[in-house]
C-alpha cells in the first residue's frame, strides 16, 4: 500500500464529503477509493469514517487522524516546493473557515479578488457562525469575529474592528416609541444573537459609564443576516454588526437606537495553526487580507 497516496485519498474523501467525488477528482474508481480507506483503517486498527446510506462523518479517531494527515501532507508539499525552488508559488488547496454573515457580506468579494490573482490555487470554504476547531477540522486559516480569542495554541492576527449597532425599523419605533435610556429597552421587543458572549443581556457604555440590561428577547437567532431581516420587518430592536447595519442606516431602512451608548467592539482575527505558518498559501492569503481590510477601513 502506498501510504502517502492513500492519505491523500482519505483527505479528499473527507474534504469533499463523498467517495464518488473524490474518486472522480483523483481519476480512480469508487471501489478503489473505498478499498484504500478500508486498508488504511485496517492498518491503523480503528474506524476513521462512519458511513450510512445517507451521509458520512469522521469518528473521534478519524478527526484526529485527518488533522495530522493534512498537516503532514502540507509539510511534505512545502518541502518539495522548497527543494525544487518553488517555495513562493501559491498553489494547492486552501481550506478556510469564517462566520456565515461575515463571509457572505465582507469576505466573498475579497476572496474572489484573491483567487483571480492566484489562478493555480483551489479554495475550500466552510461558513459557520459557530467557532470551529481549526486543528481537528483541518483548516489552514479561520476568520473569527470575536470580542476576544481564547485558544492560545493558534497564531492570531488582528485585522480590524467591527462596531455593534443597536437599531430598529422606523415603523417599529413609530408604533412602540423610541428608547431614550438603557432601562427603556426592558419595555421593548428585543431580538438577540444566540452566539453572543452574553446572549441574554447587552452591556452598553454611555456618558455615565457602563450599564447592563437583561433583555426580554422576543426572537433569538444564531445568524446576523436573519436578525437583520427580522429587525427590518419591524419585529423589534436588535444589534447588528456595522458591516450589515451601515448600508441599512444610510438608506433609512433602519434607525440607530440609543446612539450615545456603545456595545464593545468585536475584533476581526485571522487565525491558523502553527504548522501552517510557513505555507506560501497561508502567508500570501493573510497578507492579502490585511491589505484588503486596511483599504476597506476596518
Amino acid at each position: 500500500m502506498d501510504l502517502l497516496a492513500v492519505m491523500r485519498s482519505f483527505r479528499r474523501v473527507v474534504e469533499l464529503q463523498s467517495f464518488n467525488k473524490a474518486a472522480e477528482e483523483l481519476g480512480q474508481s469508487n471501489a478503489s477509493i473505498s478499498k484504500q480507506i478500508r486498508q488504511l483503517e485496517q492498518r491503523l486498527g480503528t474506524v476513521l469514517i462512519l458511513r450510512t446510506t445517507r451521509r458520512m462523518s469522521l469518528s473521534e479517531n478519524g478527526r484526529g487522524y485527518f488533522a495530522e494527515c493534512c498537516r503532514l501532507l502540507d509539510e511534505l508539499d512545502h518541502l518539495e516546493r522548497t527543494t525544487s525552488g518553488e517555495a513562493g508559488e501559491v498553489n494547492g488547496r486552501l481550506r478556510l473557515n469564517a462566520p456565515l454573515s461575515f463571509g457572505l457580506t465582507v469576505l466573498a468579494p475579497m476572496l474572489a479578488r484573491f483567487m483571480t490573482l492566484h489562478p493555480q490555487l483551489k479554495v475550500d470554504m466552510t461558513l459557520d457562525d459557530h467557532v470551529l476547531d481549526v486543528v481537528s477540522e483541518g483548516f489552514d486559516v479561520s476568520i473569527r469575529v470575536r470580542a476576544a480569542l481564547t485558544d492560545s495554541s493558534l497564531i492570531a492576527r488582528r485585522l480590524g474592528d467591527i462596531e455593534q449597532i443597536i437599531c430598529a425599523a422606523p415603523g417599529y419605533l413609530a408604533s412602540h416609541g423610541t428608547p431614550t435610556a438603557v432601562s427603556d429597552l426592558k419595555n421593548h421587543d428585543c431580538l438577540t444573537y444566540r452566539l453572543a458572549d452574553q446572549p441574554g443581556s447587552w452591556v452598553l457604555e454611555g456618558p455615565n459609564g457602563a450599564a447592563s440590561v437583561d433583555l426580554p428577547a422576543r426572537f433569538v437567532a444564531d445568524n446576523s443576516l436573519m436578525l437583520s431581516e427580522m429587525i427590518q420587518s419591524g419585529i423589534g430592536i436588535g444589534v447588528l454588526p456595522s458591516f450589515i447595519a451601515d448600508p441599512l442606516l444610510a438608506s433609512g431602512r433602519l434607525l440607530r437606537v440609543l446612539p450615545g451608548h456603545q456595545l464593545a467592539q468585536r475584533g476581526i482575527y485571522v487565525v491558523y495553526p502553527t504548522n501552517r505558518l510557513l505555507l506560501p498559501k497561508v502567508k500570501v492569503f493573510t497578507e492579502f487580507l490585511a491589505a484588503e481590510f486596511r483599504q476597506a477601513g476596518f
